[in-house]
């Protein structure tokens, strides 16, 4: 099947665990870039991120096609969460692996859950091929955060819902972190409206994707510490979201660890909304590159809801 074809079945396969998450318009990003900005609130999504699609496309698919009923995942957070959810919706196992310096916030969501996790590794590249080998070598199944086709198609379930809520686009700008979110969102729309332009966002001290992607192949690339954790680390060897990110994504848009805090005050300010670092990276883009947005109509993907209150407070108030 198709990319296309893969996101029409997610739809259908999953529809019954998910939110249409609203597509709320923005009037202070609006009048700031003269032109309609919406913000898609996957920050307002069962488990608290886009993350649940992807998880519930891939565990629905394998526990009926395959009769399993235990499986291995790596995340830094969100996904984890999301695996976890879905495990226990459907009646499964599982065991989570995770970087050791994963947010404290989400492994205490993880553990909130009961679910079994292992922790390995500073990154969250070294626990997905651990995770990985060990899925493997104990004939199991491996659940990617990304480098999967259920779940990028799980996560184009997003462009879907931005077609029947809004129409056609002129841009979109997603995070990226090993790129599900943006292949499965920009493989949706580009092959239904190859006019409508997306656009990757990343931190600076984080650029992976955007690093890879100008080399030509995924590269091995040092990340400082960035408030969107979300985002951060390496991308798997041979990841399939690479390739759908050179052929679906027209171009990169990198913010700075300041923006990313001005970015998480302003939704807050305006919107009244608390979410992660990785959340406010499309809000922080869209600032940077106003002026490309000049009459267009915008969506901004607002990722995932994952922060303390102690957290997002010393943040906003430095």
């Amino acid at each position: 099947m198709t990319l296309l074809e893969e996101i029409l079945e997610a739809e259908v396969r999953i529809r019954p665990y998910i939110k249409e998450t609203a597509l709320e318009y923005s009037p202070i990003l609006s009048k700031m870039g003269n032109c309609q900005v919406y913000l898609k609130l996957e920050n307002q999504q069962e488990t608290g991120s886009f993350k649940i699609r992807g998880a519930m496309n891939s565990l629905i698919f394998l526990s009926e096609t395959k009769s399993k009923n235990y499986f291995i995942t790596a995340s830094s957070g969100n996904h984890g969460v999301a695996f976890t959810h879905g495990v226990n919706k459907l009646g499964l196992k599982g065991t989570i692996f995770l970087p050791e310096n994963a947010s404290p916030v989400k492994v205490k969501a993880l553990k909130d859950q009961k679910i079994e996790i292992t922790l390995h590794g500073n990154d969250c590249v070294q626990a997905e091929m651990y995770a990985r080998k060990y899925a493997e070598n104990n004939s199991m199944d491996f659940i990617s955060p990304y480098n999967d086709l259920k779940i990028i198609a799980g996560q184009g379930t997003i462009g879907i819902e931005i077609e029947n809520q809004l129409g056609v686009p002129d841009y979109v700008l997603v995070p990226v972190g090993g790129g599900g979110l943006i292949s499965g969102i920009a493989g949706y729309l580009k092959n239904k409206f190859e006019e409508v332009k997306i656009f990757g966002c990343q931190p600076i001290n984080s650029p992976v994707m955007y690093e890879s992607i100008k080399a030509g192949k995924i590269i091995d690339y040092e990340s400082q510490p960035t408030l969107s954790d979300g985002t951060a680390g390496g991308i798997e060897p041979n990841s399939i979201t690479f390739n759908y990110c050179q052929n679906y994504v027209d171009d990169y848009i990198l913010v700075s660890e300041e923006e990313i805090k001005n970015a998480l005050r302003l939704l807050y300010e305006e919107h009244k909304m608390m979410v992660e670092g990785a959340a406010v990276l499309t809000i922080a883009a869209f600032i940077q590159k106003i002026k490309v947005f000049q009459g267009s109509k915008v969506v901004l993907l607002i990722s995932g809801s994952k922060i303390s209150t102690d957290d997002f407070k010393k943040i906003v108030d430095q």
